[in-house]
């Protein structure tokens, strides 16, 4: 398994190879300046020059084949490279998400896992997952969400995959997270029902988080046996 600073590696091997001439150069730049952004201190008033380029990314970010068109997911790749080079603190990916686009949401969405933030960016989450953009809402369920949600919060981040038609592939860490949850596997039951009543198929993706609410064989009771009475001495 790749380690983040490797992943991130390729990331940047990869985005290169997809661009055209200058937009490498405008790249080069832009991770450098996001770099220096990291160890300066910020002017009052002014942001540092990387976000100017945070979001100029869409029109910079050209394809290497003729005719040499904007490449969105290239865009997406260099400002999470961006965030990642400056080390973006929480105040800076939430006025980044306040004020961007769609696609530069989701770029500092992508970027979570990989920043030291800590518990700070949940709000980020969780207005992506109040959104109905499956964009944004694949993006929010990721590493970031699987690694700081509370269980309430993530149990409905699974259910709004499932309203929004987001693969639950998706979702980071899903079946560790899913396994032995009879909260969620009553909650994934209530949506069943649901659409049952109002005669709608039930998405395949349904099956598959109830099969994985299932407890393990160690946790099971077996049927017609009462679980054992816990002792209050082990842990």
């Amino acid at each position: 398994m790749l380690t983040p600073e490797q992943r991130l590696d390729h990331l940047h091997t990869s985005l290169r190879a997809r661009l055209d001439t200058p937009a490498r150069t405008w790249l080069t730049t832009a991770l450098t300046e996001a770099a220096q952004g990291a160890e300066a201190t910020p002017a009052v008033g002014a942001p540092p020059a990387w976000e100017t380029r945070f979001a100029s990314a869409g029109r910079c970010c050209t394809r290497h084949e003729p005719p040499h068109e904007p490449d969105p997911e290239a865009a997406e790749a260099a400002r999470v490279l961006m965030l990642c080079r400056a080390r973006a603190d929480a105040p800076t990916v939430t006025r980044l998400a306040a004020h961007g686009t769609a696609a530069e949401r989701r770029a500092v969405l992508l970027a979570l896992p990989y920043l030291e933030l800590g518990p700070a960016a949940v709000p980020l989450v969780e207005d992506a997952l109040r959104t109905n953009d499956t964009w944004l809402v694949a993006a929010a369920v990721g590493p970031y969400a699987a690694r700081h949600l509370d269980a309430h919060a993530w149990r409905h981040a699974v259910l709004k995959c499932l309203f929004t038609g987001v693969p639950l592939s998706a979702v980071a860490e899903l079946a560790p997270r899913a396994r032995g949850d009879a909260e969620l596997a009553r909650m994934l039951r209530d949506y069943a029902r649901e659409r049952t009543a109002a005669g709608r198929d039930l998405p395949e993706d349904l099956h598959r988080a109830l099969a994985l609410t299932e407890p393990t064989p160690a946790h099971r009771t077996p049927v017609g046996r009462s679980p054992a009475p816990h002792n209050p001495t082990e842990p």
